[in-house]
Parts: structure tokens; sequence; C-alpha cells
């Protein structure tokens, strides 16, 4: 199959071999996000079914003259392979197309590369590449012998290969340092948070379904949005006022895509795992995508395997804006927005308050003058004064409590206080 878009500048060459594991239509329909993400244009598509991929070239011999054929013609300077390729198979089909010849694997790993900003989501991208790469060395022609060496980093005799494998391990080794020191730090930062009682709600789901948009709009966090694959990669995280007068931390986390790279899984499994250790997780889904019940399952195979099955789950429709039907019943365990509007926030709002243990307490106390430094107690370790109203018996407050502060207050609990507080 063989289809060309005439309409804009043809610049990028798709191909896919499909053994029927997968809707390859579909996932070249993401292959042509991520490639327009980053920053090339899809000039043409070109699949071949057959029951297993070619081991020289991925491809069969005939597509392949069809491939190099429309490269010289002009059609496009870059190929994109839907489907991993080995180092033999990156050189014969470079060789034989005589142009630049990715996979989606490396286009991933680009992608990430241009959208890290913070110091560690920098060294988990290169970790990734760098695993990446070392096992494609021998079939990657001179290319890759810039990541390596100068003087110094060569034995007498050894080989330019050799001493690029080298280089290579030399810094998976140094990266893979640097970031157990960030993890062994994040894992102390998650129990300094747990031993304060600070509750974690995280924003997870697909990659461009709008999870950085929510965060905006609830917290107000101007995350750069748009519409591209992955156009946010360093987790965020915002304090959020929910409607009982708790206030928790919201993290947003990093976009998923189907058939997410290993190397990359596991580079960024620290911050992943920001997600799995949380309270409860937003599973944001784009309603308005026909796509929207394998989003979700993606999200849902990542989080299991890292440990996440246990961890409540509230689905959220967004994009409902874009619906022209919306959906007659939700379960319990969804809820319909749009971040972009603002339609559904309050009820989300209320629905996260809902689905939280319950870690604070609406009371009305009544304290002795000779205890007013409990006030003060109760601000101090996460909890919030509503109203302070000083009589003859002592200073009547309308406050929230903290779980682990109860034992303080129970005596001067008179009743509970209002479901509503107005903060």
């Amino acid at each position: 199959m063989y289809d060309t878009n005439e309409t804009t500048r043809q610049r990028a060459l798709l191909a896919a071999v499909d053994t029927g594991e997968y809707d390859v239509e579909e996932s070249l329909d993401e292959l042509a996000e991520l490639a327009r993400s980053a920053g090339a244009e899809v000039a043409a598509r070109m699949t071949q079914r057959r029951p297993a991929f070619d081991p020289a070239t991925c491809i069969g011999a005939g597509r392949l003259e069809e491939m190099a054929q429309f490269v010289r013609n002009g059609g496009a300077d870059l190929i994109i392979f839907d489907h991993e390729l080995t180092a033999s198979q990156l050189c014969n089909i470079e060789e034989a197309c005589d142009c630049d010849v990715i996979d989606r694997t490396t286009l991933i790993l680009d992608i990430f590369a241009q959208r890290a900003n913070t110091s560690e989501g920098r060294l988990q991208v290169e970790l990734a590449q760098q695993k990446y790469r070392l096992p494609r060395l021998s079939g990657a022609g001179t290319g890759l012998s810039r990541l390596g060496g100068g003087i110094g980093t060569r034995g007498p005799g050894e080989s330019k290969l050799e001493s690029d494998r080298r280089h290579i391990r030399a810094r998976i080794a140094a990266l893979e340092s640097q970031l157990d020191d960030l993890t062994r730090r994040r894992q102390l930062a998650r129990t300094r948070r747990k031993k304060d009682g600070v509750t974690t709600v995280a924003i997870v789901g697909y990659t461009n379904v709008g999870k950085s948009t929510l965060l905006n709009r609830l917290t107000d966090a101007g995350v750069l949005c748009e519409d591209k694959l992955f156009a946010t990669l360093d987790p965020t995280a915002r304090a959020l006022q929910l409607p009982d007068g708790r206030s928790v931390l919201l993290v947003d986390t990093v976009g998923l895509v189907r058939r997410l790279p290993h190397h990359l899984v596991e580079a960024f499994k620290s911050t992943l795992e920001e997600a799995a250790q949380a309270d409860l997780l937003l599973d944001v889904c784009d309603i308005s995508s026909p796509e929207a019940e394998a989003q979700v399952k993606v999200t849902t195979e990542l989080l299991q395997s890292l440990g996440a099955a246990g961890t409540p789950v509230l689905t959220v429709l967004n994009k409902c804006d874009l619906l022209v039907q919306p959906p007659l019943e939700l379960g319990r365990a969804s809820v319909l927005i749009s971040a972009a509007t603002g339609y559904g926030i309050d009820t989300l709002l209320l629905r996260i308050s809902q689905m939280l243990p319950p870690s604070q307490h609406r009371l009305t106390l009544l304290l002795p003058y000779a205890q007013s430094g409990l006030e003060n107690r109760i601000t101090e370790t996460g909890g919030k004064v509503f109203s302070r109203e000083y009589t003859s018996d002592g200073i009547l407050l309308d406050a929230l409590v903290e779980d682990r502060e109860m034992h303080r207050v129970r005596d001067y609990i008179r009743r509970p206080a209002p479901e509503s507080p107005e903060a």
C-alpha cells in the first residue's frame, strides 16, 4: 500500500511492515503526529504485509526499491520506520535509499531530547539514547564515531568501534550513577511528604490529551500547552485546594504512547513512580478521540507494570466540548470535563475530594485560653482555621485538623463543622 499527500511539502516517508500484531494504520497515524512534533513534514506512507520482518532490511526488496525511487525523485530526504531497526537493517536501508533512516524509538528519543528542560530530564533522555545506540554501533558506519573518545580514550591497537563502545559504556555508567543519586533524593522527598501527611494526586494519561491544560486550569501553573505529542516532558507539581478545604499536591507526568520504548520507560522509572505512589490517579483521556479506550488501556498497563494496580483511579474524560453528543451515562469512577472551557471542573474537584482517604477533619473546637497555642499548631501542620470567636469559655474555632493532630484536640471538640467551608 502506498499513498502520498500532495498538499504539503513532502519530506519524510513513513514505512511499516504489517505482520498482523497490531493495527498498522492507527500506528502510522500516531507516527505521523510524532514526526510533526519533531519538526518533520510527512510526505508519504508505505506499508507491506508480510508474515515477518526481513532480517536484512525489515521491509521486502521490492518495496525497498520503491522507497529508494521515491527518495531519488525528491519526494523525501528522511525515512522513518514504525519499528525498531537493528544496526544492520539501518545500514542496509540507508545504503539502498541513500538518505537518513531512523526508527520509531529514535524519533521518540529525539522529541524527548528536544523537550527535556530539567537536569534530571536531560540525564534520563541521554541514558535512554546511549543504551539504544550501544548495540547498534556495528552497523552505524562512521556517524557514531563522533560520540566517543578523542586523545587518551583508546588503548594501543584498539579499533575505533571498540573505542566508541567503551566510551558509551563509561557514559552509561556515569549517567546511571547520577540518576541513582537523584532517585534516592526523590524517594527521600516522597518519604518526607508521606511523613508530613502530604496527599498526592497524579495526572496520568496518553500524550496530547490535555493533561497540562488541566493542570493549568486547576492551579494556574503556567505550563506550556501545545497541540503536539510530548509538548511537556518534565513533571510539574503544584498545590491544589479542594472543596473540603484540603490542600493536596497535584503532579503532572510525562505523556504515554503505544509501544513506548523500554529504554525510555527504564530511564524515566523514578519519574513515573511519582504517579505509581500517588494517593489518587487522574487518568485523563481525550473523549473526542476514537482511540480513547485504547489510550486508557495503554496507561493502565504501564501503571500496573510500575506497581500502581491498587491505587484508586478517577478517569477524566476531557475535551467534551468537541463532542456532538456527550455520553448518556458515566461510571462512578469517571467524570466529564473540558479543561479548555472549564466545564465540569467543579464536579471533578468534588470527586477528587470524595475519592481521597480522609486525612483532615472539619471540626468546631472550643480551646481554653491556656491552650491557645493549639491554633498555631493546627495551621503549622497543614490544617486551616476558617473562623475564630473569642468567648467567655475560650476560643471557638471552625477548623480543619490533620488526622495526625486529632489526639491533641479531641478533648476540645464541640461538634462537626459544616461540610462546605468558605475559605
